[in-house]
């Protein structure tokens, strides 16, 4: 496959670069979070987690900040993280455009996730997708810890594939891959891409890497070579897992702009403005986060818009 020449980032810091922080933000400064990361030119936003609020804390007021963001204007799509049918409900009350539908691509991990095994989970998305489709949303199942599992070690391919392989014939419009406790090298991200895109039926492919072990930024190149045209990244490179011991931050949106841009792909990113948000979010968490460009800054030539 030849690599696309426009990337589309999927930016997640509203929501995964915060359900894993010590320091709970409030429902306006996430809904200011949003709209900085739509000053970005970031025109995909996963803004909260329809999640059980005693498991996720810090996604407790997703109504709240959807409220607040009001709806997406045109061009942008709110995006709604969604485990099971009465997450699914609660996002149908909102304003939310599109649903991710998580599952985890080994049993312990799904278990300790979303209190099942993975096969009673993709039935249940199974369910859910005709239901999100009808209601006029996007929809995107993403395949966790489809690299690598805390608690089992390495995943299968083939488990992963076929789950894929399911989703793709439920109707997903898009089939992402989640390295969860980043521990994919770029071998692992060619060999799973050209896999899941053997079974995807025509749906998208997208990529959520984490940088626990310094391979994120590799990946993403990885990706984007093997013909991956959607790319998850937070900005300022905050995140976690609450689910995975040890999972340090998302992939930076910034390092993924700055990337892009000088390797001559566009992203609709403004990189000035998205180190700008890194720095105004870590003030807001009381700590410096890990994005490279957030410490560095870019450089001179470097593209604004990536």
């Amino acid at each position: 496959m030849s690599r696309p020449q426009h990337i589309q980032i999927v930016e997640v810091g509203p929501r995964d670069g915060l359900q894993n922080e010590d320091v709970v933000l409030s429902a306006a400064v996430k809904a200011e979070l949003i709209m900085r990361c739509m000053r970005m030119g970031a025109t995909r936003i996963e803004v909260a987690s329809f999640v059980n609020p005693k498991r996720v804390p810090q996604m407790a007021d997703a109504e709240e900040v959807l409220a607040a963001v009001g709806p997406a204007p045109d061009g942008v799509a709110h995006i709604g993280l969604v485990l099971n049918e009465r997450g699914l409900e609660r996002a149908l009350a909102t304003t939310i455009d599109e649903v991710n539908l998580v599952v985890g691509a080994s049993a312990a991990f799904n278990r300790a996730n979303a209190g099942a095994a993975p096969e009673a989970t993709m039935t249940e998305i199974e369910a859910m997708l005709p239901r999100a489709r009808a209601a006029g949303l996007a929809t995107t199942v993403t395949i966790s810890v489809a690299f690598g599992c805390p608690y089992e070690g390495a995943v299968a391919p083939e488990a992963v594939v076929a789950l894929a392989k399911r989703a793709a014939r439920a109707g997903a419009d898009e089939i992402a891959l989640g390295d969860t406790i980043g521990v994919a090298v770029p071998d692992d991200v060619r060999v799973l891409v050209s896999a899941v895109r053997s079974v995807a039926n025509g749906a998208a492919l997208r990529c959520h890497f984490h940088d626990t072990r310094n391979t994120a930024i590799a990946n993403v190149s990885a990706a984007i070579e093997a013909g991956v045209g959607v790319i998850d990244a937070a900005v300022g490179g905050a995140g976690g897992c609450p689910f995975a011991p040890n999972a340090t931050g998302n992939v930076a949106t910034e390092d993924v702009a700055y990337l892009l841009g000088r390797s001559g792909l566009t992203t609709g990113v403004d990189l000035e403005a998205t180190i700008a948000t890194g720095r105004w979010l870590g003030s807001r968490l009381g700590t410096q986060l890990p994005a490279a460009l957030g410490r560095a800054g870019g450089f001179p030539g470097s593209q604004t818009d990536g």
